[in-house]
This record gives structure tokens, sequence and C-alpha cells, in this order.
């Protein structure tokens, strides 16, 4: 999504790979240690990876208004609001593995439960934070944004911990944010196989 805020997404060729924990995929393997996507491959070979560190070089590579401002309240708030997304994200993978995707055996309810109040927290946070503007159909966004609409998008899509009813400010945002081609070109799609 970044890259089509940009306006670099022609210039990169996305290729889809599954990763999980209890199921090595060497080819991503090949681009990052720790077997996440995604993963950027540059023309010299090097591997980038992890979503900030590849936003933060792309951002680098255009004209446009830049994702990661400059400096001073405007880049922190940006930053800030991006760290929420991202803990937003990492507490929906866990709460899915502790409810869904683990042996029903192995699952630890006290666990599930812990990232379930975190997600709540970070959803009340980020009702309330001045960070999340008011996202028009065009025009600049900031990486925070962008890292909220697919964090909130992700938990939606995958059904875990709703945040709609009891966050209407949020909803509306991502419901504006969804109007946005960025967010139209990039739909979510496809199963988890374990």
């Amino acid at each position: 999504m970044a890259a089509h805020e940009m306006g670099l997404a022609s210039r990169l060729e996305v290729v889809h790979h599954e990763t999980s924990p209890t199921r090595r995929n060497d080819a991503v393997y090949a681009g990052n240690p720790l077997g996440k996507v995604p993963v950027l491959l540059l023309d010299d070979g090097t591997c980038l990876f992890d979503s900030a560190v590849i936003v933060d070089y792309l951002d680098g590579l255009h004209d446009g208004p830049r994702l990661i401002p400059e400096g001073g309240p405007a880049r922190f708030a940006a930053l800030r609001l991006q760290a929420v997304a991202n803990g937003m994200a990492e507490a929906g993978i866990a709460v899915r593995w502790e409810t869904e995707r683990r042996p029903e055996a192995l699952r630890y309810p006290a666990l599930a439960e812990g990232q379930l109040g975190k997600l709540r927290e970070a959803y009340a946070f980020a009702e309330a934070d001045p960070a999340l503007g008011d996202p028009a159909p065009s025009g600049p966004v900031t990486v925070g944004q962008v890292a909220l609409a697919t964090a909130l998008s992700w938990l939606e899509f995958r059904g875990v911990a709703p945040f709609r009813a009891g966050h209407p400010r949020l909803a509306a945002w991502l419901d504006r944010f969804a109007e946005r081609p960025s967010m139209r070109a990039t739909p979510l799609s496809g199963a988890t196989h374990d």
C-alpha cells in the first residue's frame, strides 16, 4: 500500500509467499533470517525486511510528499501511530494463534485474553489520537496512517477483535481511508495454511 501512496508500485514486482512459524518457506528465509514477509529484494541483491525499514527506504525514492515527515512533532506523531499499528498487527497474529491456528489442546486462553486487552487499549488510543487525522480519498498521508489502515483492515479481514462498535471515529476513518486508490489496489485475500 505504501508503494502505491508513493507512486512507486509500478517499479516493484510483488511475489506472494505463505509464511508460518510451523512451515518453513525457504524462499522467504533466503531474504529474511526471521522467515517473515515483507522482504524487498534490491537490484544489487540486498534484501530489506520489516515494513518500517522498507517504507523508510522507499520514501527516499520519490519526489512526492513523504510518508515519514522530515522532523519535529509531525514525524514522531506519525512514527508513534505506526508503532501502535504494528503492535495491533502483532497482537492480532498472537490472538489468531491462540484461538484458531494452534491445536486446541495447546491453546492458552489467558495469553489470548492478554493480547485482546492490548488490542482494546490500542483501539482506544488510536480513536483519540490527533495523528489519526481525517484522510481524504486523495492527498498526502503519513506512514502511521498507512500502517493503521493496514492493521485495521487485516484485523477486520481475519475477524480478530472487532473494533467498529466501540470506536466510531476509528471506524469512520478506516471507511474513508478505504476509498483511497492504494487501498483499492491492495485488497486482502487468501487463507492461512499450517
